[in-house]
């Protein structure tokens, strides 16, 4: 199962930048159930959360690293299989390599990485 992610790029501090990871077709009926996660990556660090939504239909449940809170937000469009991560107001210490993760019945499947760069 391979996560399509996209929408990095570089931005000036206080700017915004949205993300999607788009999971397969082939997951489409069992989507709605996916826990998916935003996690960062800044170089010679450890991969850390930044966001996740829970599957479950209309009871979804997200949280947050304390550092984007009320700043990002996550939200899903379950007919089009994809997770949208809004940043705004972004800060320099969010730069990295941003990388989506779904968790489906006990297994783990991440994208590839989008690069996020925000500049001071």
């Amino acid at each position: 199962v391979q996560l399509q992610a996209s929408g990095g790029g570089r931005v000036q501090a206080g700017g915004s930048l949205r993300l999607s990871c788009k999971l397969p077709r082939t997951i489409l009926s069992v989507f709605s159930s996916a826990t998916v996660g935003w996690y960062r990556q800044a170089s010679g660090e450890q991969r850390d959360l930044v966001a996740r939504i829970s599957g479950g239909g209309s009871n979804t449940a997200t949280n947050y690293a304390d550092s984007v809170k009320g700043r990002f937000i996550i939200s899903r469009e379950n007919t089009r299989r994809t997770v949208h991560l809004q940043m705004n107001n972004l800060k320099s210490e969010d730069t990295g390599v941003y990388y989506c993760r779904a968790d489906l019945y006990g297994s783990v499947y991440w994208g590839q990485g989008t690069q996020v760069t925000v500049s001071s």
